[in-house]
């Protein structure tokens, strides 16, 4: 009789430019604020904090009610659905960093992902502290410092950057991540490497 116990991979997910689509955000606030709108191609390649005109970018993030009314990124609650019957799934965001963020962050998700537990949602200010098996993130910031598999969700600030493997859309996203946890499965059932050998994830 087979005795071994398969356990559940974890995964980290982003909010901002992963669940929550920030970017015509950004352009529509910009739009009321400054009554014209820049084309998305002119962001495209830049930081996220010299992406448009008169520093808007930082004054919106710190403007009650920008994380509150974000979009949902297409696909996000399907997939992370169908995520959690195989994995264990947490929400991961730097709020630290935009205080004001936090208990908008807090009622965005309890509307849009009701189904996700306050157990599983984690406010910080670092994510080089979580440890979870894979992290979906927009920022190289966070991803260069993952202790998992990092998969890189495309954003227009990263767009010219190709040192993570790369994911585009939602509908992606579940059927890679369980394809690598397949291979990770295999590699974990072959004799141990050299420890300069062994993948990261």
């Amino acid at each position: 009789m087979n005795t071994s116990v398969r356990t559940r991979k974890s995964i980290a997910i982003d909010m901002d430019g992963v669940l929550a689509d920030v970017e015509p955000q950004y352009l529509d606030w910009y739009e009321k604020e400054y009554g014209t709108r820049p084309l998305r191609e002119s962001m495209l390649g830049l930081m996220e904090c010299d992406a448009l005109p008169n520093n808007a970018i930082a004054k919106f993030l710190t403007t009650p009610g920008f994380f509150r009314t974000l979009p949902v990124m297409e696909g996000a609650v399907e997939a992370v659905k169908d995520l959690m019957k195989d994995f264990d799934v947490y929400i991961v965001s730097a709020a630290m960093e935009f205080p004001l963020s936090l208990y908008e962050k807090k009622q965005w998700l309890e509307e849009h992902f009701p189904f996700i537990h306050w157990r599983n949602i984690i406010f910080c200010g670092d994510k080089s502290v979580i440890s979870t098996d894979y992290l979906i993130d927009d920022h190289l910031k966070n991803l260069d410092n993952c202790k998992g598999k990092p998969l890189m969700f495309t954003a227009f600030h990263n767009i010219n950057h190709d040192h993570h493997q790369r994911v585009n859309h939602w509908k992606e996203i579940p059927g890679l991540l369980r394809d690598l946890t397949e291979v990770r499965r295999k590699l974990e059932a072959l004799p141990p490497l050299p420890a300069q050998d062994r993948p990261r994830w």
